[in-house]
C-alpha cells in the first residue's frame, strides 16, 4: 500500500510539473485568452513618453499607435505593453488588444529591439542615446542567453512526460527510469529558469534609468518584470524536483 501512495505522488507530481510547462509554452503564441495571460517577461512602456515629455519639454504622444492590430517591427507605433514567451512575443494596447511576432523555435528575448524596431527612426535614435550602455539594450547577450534556456526547458519538459510515462508501467525497471528522468529534468528546469530569472534581473536595470538634467532628472518610464511563466517554471522544477523521492522509494521497495 505505502508503495502504491508512492508510485501516486511522484506521478501526480511529474503529471503537474508537465502541466505547467505545458502553460510555459504556450504563453505569448496568439492573443487569445491563455496565452496572452502567461509571459516569461513583460516590459512596460506606457510611461515612456510622459519621461520624454518631461524631460524634453516637447510632445512625445505620436509616439504610440492606436492601431491594435498594426504589425510588429515595421515602425507601425510603439505598444504600451510588450510580454515575451517562449516562441514569440506580443505587443498590446490595453490587457486584451494586441498582435503577435512570427512564431519561432526559441525566441530571444530582445527588449530593446522589440520597442525601437516599433518607433519611426527620430524616436529610435532618442531610445539609443538614452539607454547606450544598459544591459536592457545588450540584445545579443540577452538573446543567445535565452536561446540557450528555451533548449533547457523544452528537454526538461521531455523528460517531465518521460517520467510520468514510465511510472504508469510499475515495475523496478521503469521506476529506475522514471528517477533518472525526474532528476534530469528537474536540473534542466532549474538551468533553464535560472538563465531566464537572471536575464530578466540584468534588463531590468532600466526600470531605475533617470533622463534629463541632473536637477530635473526623471525615470526613463520603461518597466521591466518577470512573467508568471517565469514562476510557472519555478512551480514545474518544485514539483519534479520532490518527484524524485518517492520514484527512488518505488524503485527500491516495489513488489508488483
Amino acid at each position: 500500500m505505502r508503495g502504491e501512495v508512492c508510485v501516486s505522488a511522484a506521478t501526480l507530481l511529474s503529471l503537474a510539473a508537465l502541466l505547467l510547462m505545458i502553460f510555459v509554452h504556450v504563453g505569448q503564441i496568439n492573443t487569445s485568452t491563455v496565452p496572452r495571460n502567461i509571459a516569461m517577461a513583460r516590459v512596460n512602456v506606457s510611461q515612456y513618453s510622459s519621461a520624454l515629455e518631461l524631460s524634453f519639454t516637447d510632445p512625445f504622444s505620436s509616439i504610440y499607435t492606436t492601431n491594435a492590430s498594426a504589425p510588429l517591427g515595421v515602425q507601425a507605433g510603439l505598444r504600451y505593453f510588450y510580454d515575451f514567451g517562449l516562441y514569440s512575443y506580443c505587443a498590446y494596447l490595453n490587457n486584451s488588444q494586441g498582435t503577435c511576432s512570427n512564431m519561432t523555435v526559441g525566441n530571444q528575448y530582445r527588449p530593446y529591439d522589440a520597442i525601437t524596431s516599433d518607433m519611426a527612426a527620430n524616436y529610435s535614435r532618442i531610445t539609443q542615446a538614452l539607454v547606450q550602455g544598459t544591459a536592457f539594450m545588450d540584445s545579443s547577450s540577452l538573446g543567445s542567453a535565452t536561446k540557450a534556456a528555451y533548449w533547457m526547458l523544452l528537454l526538461g519538459t521531455v523528460c517531465a512526460l518521460l517520467a510520468a510515462l514510465t511510472g504508469f508501467l510499475k515495475s523496478h525497471f521503469s521506476f529506475f527510469f522514471s528517477t533518472i528522468f525526474s532528476v534530469s529534468g528537474s536540473i534542466l528546469l532549474l538551468i533553464g529558469t535560472s538563465i531566464w530569472t537572471i536575464i530578466i534581473k540584468k534588463s531590468d536595470g532600466i526600470n531605475d534609468l533617470l533622463i534629463g538634467d541632473q536637477a530635473d532628472a526623471v525615470p526613463i518610464g520603461i518597466i521591466v518584470t518577470l512573467g508568471n511563466g517565469l514562476h510557472l517554471s519555478w512551480a514545474a522544477f518544485v514539483c519534479l524536483a520532490v518527484s524524485i523521492v518517492p520514484y527512488i522509494i518505488s524503485c527500491c521497495t516495489w513488489k508488483g
